[in-house]
């Protein structure tokens, strides 16, 4: 079974496409990583997912069912935009109406336990608006996970967090999807955290779905390449490009693509002349998949 299944979605706004026929399967226990320019899609997606937004066409299933169905829509949570708490109110304040919200029972060991999984348990007291940006995206989640929903959905929680928040944020997303077997759907530009965390991607432009794939086969399609810096940068990358097909300069290194052998690489520069004072080889990143997928240097 998976936790999302949407096949053929379709929402327009002032007869443009915002999703258009949009396909999309996130298995239960992922961590999704929707990706995708602004104004791609991600954000409609994510609030027809939620139910704040009335699809034209398609459908959408969740653990199985329909999305509208009530039995299901209990077991999802979600943070579009921001946490709307009540600035002047605290921290266990604000999660205290969203209990009343809810209706949930034994609310005090609920704030507890979300507090306990988003490491702010001992902030409870402490008013919405004294809190960083940081807090306030782990606020946002901890008001998602009452309940304890089985899927999550978070749209853009990490943008604009220092590198410390980032990593709590990636410890948080782990810890739900090991520990709590919730699945996560979360749309980020911060590809390079996303990669950290992420088991599967989907990739959305203007609307449509244009590559599923996990982080394994991903990794597996990876391009490797050797990067290297030398004395002569300009004239140990003509050479290069006598023997390597795909050889490419920027400000400080020469890639050598689909050349992993760096021992040949620098073998071949100092016979030539060349010393080489850095060596070492790589696979290309989700930033870099991302960029050659969007300038159609990748096959969909």
């Amino acid at each position: 079974m998976n936790a999302i299944e949407i096949r053929g979605l379709s929402k327009s706004f002032r007869s443009m496409y915002a999703v258009d026929h949009l396909n999309m399967t996130v298995p239960v226990g992922a961590i999704y990583g929707f990706i995708g320019e602004n104004g791609s899609g991600k954000s409609t997606t994510m609030k027809l997912l939620c139910g704040h937004l009335v699809p034209d066409h398609g459908s959408i299933k969740l653990f199985g069912r329909d999305y509208t169905d009530p039995g299901v829509r209990v077991r999802v949570g979600a943070l579009i935009e921001n946490a709307g708490c009540f600035p002047g109110s605290s921290i266990y304040q604000n999660l205290m109406m969203q209990c009343i919200n809810l209706g949930l029972d034994k609310p005090d060991e609920e704030i507890d336990r979300v507090l306990r999984i988003v490491r702010m348990e001992e902030h409870a007291s402490l008013k919405f608006k004294k809190c960083s940006l940081g807090m306030k995206q782990r606020i946002g989640i901890a008001m998602a996970l009452l309940g304890d929903p089985a899927l999550l959905i978070l749209d853009e929680p990490i943008n604009g967090l220092d590198t410390d928040g980032m990593r709590i944020m990636r410890e948080i997303l782990t810890d739900i999807t090991e520990n709590y077997g919730c699945t996560v759907l979360i749309s980020s530009h911060v590809l390079g955290e996303l990669e950290k965390i992420a088991t599967h991607y989907g990739v959305i432009r203007q609307g449509k779905m244009i590559m599923e794939i996990s982080a394994k086969e991903m990794d597996s399609r990876a391009q490797v390449f050797a990067s290297l810096k030398t004395p002569d940068m300009k004239g140990a990358a003509a050479l290069l490009k006598k023997k390597y097909a795909d050889v490419r300069q920027d400000a400080e290194y020469i890639r050598v693509y689909d050349a992993a052998n760096t021992a040949e690489i620098a073998s071949y520069l100092m016979e030539n002349g060349h010393s080489v004072s850095e060596l070492r080889a790589n696979k290309i990143g989700l930033t870099e998949y991302y960029v050659e997928l969007m300038s159609g240097k990748e096959d969909k």
